[in-house]
């Protein structure tokens, strides 16, 4: 290990020349990204500054309490989250809450339970917005999918119905296919690890000074993790929500208003 990184808040001002160019970009081909760039950049220095404050807090007081309690309001926010990316699903909220829950608890409580981590905060905490943060977009771009696909195939899974066919029956092709498109971004990205790009976990440790085998063996053990609670996550999401299309005797819903 050398010397640990410190940056100042000049440094991290100075890298607001690069948002320059994203914005100078939007503009210049009228993308009308600009305003949504800004507001990006002020909410990410915003919360992230807040939740250095809430992680210090929580590395000092070493409380299981705080970690547990942290993470919850991280399910509930990536929760509320999806759902608005997911508006085509009826009642996805409850779906989504329990996905990224038991994600969550799937993920870090194995990675505890085998040794891998120590159970602390400084541990805990990051792997679980990892975690969570993953599991999130995989469930919300899984019931997107799925919206769409139902109500692009509104007919056919009526005429499905029709000839005798459960809506777990109806819905299978659609689920499968859901579930494949909040997965395919992580396995192919995990794919391309190392070959090209280089994953955020490792890029950190390497400029913090950290032994580049060393870095290498945590980022394997985080995109295994992430594998796991993506999976978990696209799964539970869509096999709860697909029900939420149909009524109890099995007729598929009107679609909600845009």
């Amino acid at each position: 290990m050398t010397d640990p990184i410190d940056v100042s808040l000049g440094q991290a001002a100075l890298s607001l020349v690069l948002v320059a160019i994203a914005i100078a970009a939007s503009r210049w081909r009228d993308a009308g990204l600009e305003e949504d760039i800004a507001v990006a950049v002020a909410r990410s220095f915003i919360q992230l500054t807040a939740v250095g404050f809430v992680i210090e807090i929580i590395f000092e007081q070493d409380d299981a309490g705080l970690v547990i309690a942290l993470l919850a309001v991280m399910v509930v926010f990536g929760a509320f989250t999806a759902r608005r990316r997911a508006e085509l699903v009826p009642d996805a909220l409850w779906p989504l809450m329990a996905a990224l829950s038991l994600a969550a608890v799937t993920t870090v409580g194995l990675v505890l339970a085998l040794g891998i981590f120590d159970p602390e905060p400084r541990y805990v905490v990051p792997v679980g917005g990892m975690v969570i943060g993953n599991a999130m977009t995989a469930a919300a771009v899984a019931l997107n999918r799925l919206g769409e696909d139902v109500g692009d195939n509104a007919a056919e899974i009526e005429a499905a119905l029709a000839l005798g066919a459960t809506s777990t029956q109806a819905m299978a092709p659609l689920v499968r296919r859901s579930l494949r498109s909040g997965m395919i971004p992580l396995v192919d990205s995990t794919k391309t690890t190392g070959l090209i790009f280089f994953p955020g976990t490792m890029v950190g440790m390497l400029l913090a000074g950290a032994d580049p085998i060393d870095a290498v063996r945590l980022q394997l053990i985080l995109l295994y993790a992430l594998l796991g609670s993506v999976a978990i996550a696209a799964l539970v999401a869509t096999t709860l929500a697909r029900r939420n299309f149909f009524t109890s005797a099995h007729q598929l819903r009107e679609p909600p208003a845009p």
